[in-house]
């Protein structure tokens, strides 16, 4: 047998064993995510979260939404934040020096006034221009940051420094957050015992064609737009049959930027969010459970299963792109400047078995499937491939694909039962047998596109994101 030959034969035996890996690791997650999932919703049928609206021991709540270009949904969006139960609240909206009208029609909204607030960095950010509060009481919890653009972190840690309260909430201002939202999410912190909460995180959904009637949701509807459907797969996968395993397992390394809810007290100790990152949502996450582990002090990262914030997903392959390039580089450099946890005991399963997780299957798989597409083209083109085994394989990919999606769904209308609408289920099943075609190999070309431009092109920021705005209920006209 020749060098080349033994080459060959390690690299196919390589892709085989990875292939098999993330096949099992994923089915592991499901499996986990079951049982969790249905212990969950068994319990919190005995819940009244009247109790925790009425009680005096509920931790006092800052919602910090950093606005960028938000004008077409700023005032629906800060409607639907002041309409949240709870009792004790306050909403800041971080106006991120906007070039558009963000800040003129909330001031125009809620009659707010530049009011004089002498601001505390404790965390370093932007200069800020002015604090405005709203002459009407009816708004007396909201508070809007004028400041130097200086990117969504930035933007978040001004919020802290203005923040009154024990813990914030970090959402995006263009989602639209249950009614419910924080009652749940503060849950944890008040029945957990023995460890520290330090964060919890909750499902996001898709807003995109969902009717919006005074700041809620008013009907919930597939989206009509072909790539946000694919998104609506991808959101239900990861939010039901990943994040609730390891949640469980007390792994969990990443809380969505669109909904997450952070003990103050810690996240300023961490130095708040680090703003030359674009992946600051799950670097703060990482940063605060190493801070815990290096303090030896008990805690845990929860995650909330209830679909609590609908989000408006991109819908052209330009934006979309952006976003998911985004997302790899923030990967890429989050588990940069962590990598002192890869496989250190030290840090007990965030080391040994959340971070190689990301490292090998959530950064690495692209790369390492670009690399096999490759291979089979030059052993197509030069070699004698073996297509009967060829397309065995293909097809084994496909349909687990396939399945693992479907599995998704189903589990998804037999807990939470969102999409009323036969149609709209139906549909999704379509787009599951579509999805390994069609949408798989955008994302792979985008993961890759993201990597380039992180280790060669160094690029550093976001992107612009273009927003469409919610579809309001219409009027009935008078006959």
């Amino acid at each position: 047998m020749t060098f080349l030959e033994t080459i060959r034969i390690l690299f196919e035996r390589f892709i085989l064993i990875y292939a098999i890996c993330i096949a099992l690791f994923y089915i592991f997650l499901a499996i986990v995510s079951i049982f969790v999932l249905r212990s969950y919703l068994r319990k919190n049928s005995f819940v009244n979260y009247e109790v925790i609206l009425s009680s005096p021991f509920a931790p006092s709540i800052s919602i910090i939404a950093p606005a960028y270009n938000e004008e077409k949904t700023i005032v629906e969006n800060i409607r639907a934040l002041l309409s949240l139960f709870y009792h004790d609240f306050e909403v800041i909206i971080v106006n991120d020096g906007s070039a558009d009208a963000t800040l003129k029609k909330a001031i125009e909204a809620y009659d707010l006034e530049l009011v004089d607030f002498a601001v505390n960095y404790k965390i370093p950010t932007q200069e800020v221009r002015g604090v405005y509060k709203s002459r009407n009481s009816s708004f007396s919890n909201l508070i809007v940051i004028d400041k130097e653009n200086g990117g969504k972190a930035d933007a978040l840690n001004s919020g802290i420094n203005v923040s009154n309260n024990d813990y914030f909430v970090s959402i995006d201002v263009d989602s639209i957050i249950s009614s419910d939202a924080l009652l749940k999410l503060a849950k944890p912190f008040m029945e957990e015992k023995k460890r520290r909460i330090i964060a919890t995180g909750g499902v996001i959904r898709i807003a995109n064609s969902c009717v919006i009637n005074g700041g809620q949701l008013d009907m919930i509807r597939l989206p009509k737009q072909f790539l946000a459907r694919f998104q609506v797969l991808e959101y239900t996968r990861a939010f039901l049959m990943g994040r609730m395993a390891w949640s469980r397992l007390n792994g969990l390394l990443l809380i969505s930027g669109a909904l997450g809810l952070f003990d103050k007290e810690v996240a300023i100790k961490c130095g708040g969010y680090y703003a030359p990152t674009v992946g600051e949502d799950m670097e703060l996450v990482v940063r605060m459970r190493r801070f815990m582990s290096e303090e030896d002090k008990k805690y845990k990262v929860a995650y909330v299963p209830d679909p609590l914030c609908w989000t408006e997903v991109p819908t052209t392959l330009k934006v979309l792109g952006r976003q998911r390039n985004r997302w790899i580089r923030g990967t890429i450099d989050t588990l940069r400047i962590h990598k002192r946890l890869f496989f250190n005991p030290k840090y007990g399963l965030m080391g040994m078995l959340s971070y190689p997780y990301w490292f090998f299957f959530e950064w690495l798989a692209p790369l390492v499937e670009t690399v096999g597409l490759f291979y089979f083209l030059l052993i197509a083109l030069f070699g004698a491939p073996n297509w009967p085994f060829f397309f065995i394989l293909l097809g084994f990919v496909y349909f687990y694909g396939v399945t693992y999606s479907t599995y998704a769904i189903l589990y998804e209308e037999l807990t939470f039962h969102k999409y009323e609408r036969k149609w709209d289920v139906l549909r999704l099943f379509v787009y599951a047998w579509l999805e390994p075609l069609i949408f798989h190999p955008l994302i792979l070309f985008w993961a890759i596109r993201g990597n380039f431009d992180y280790f060669v092109a160094g690029k550093k920021g976001w992107g612009k994101m273009e927003r469409r705005g919610f579809e309001k209920k219409k009027k009935k006209k008078k006959s």
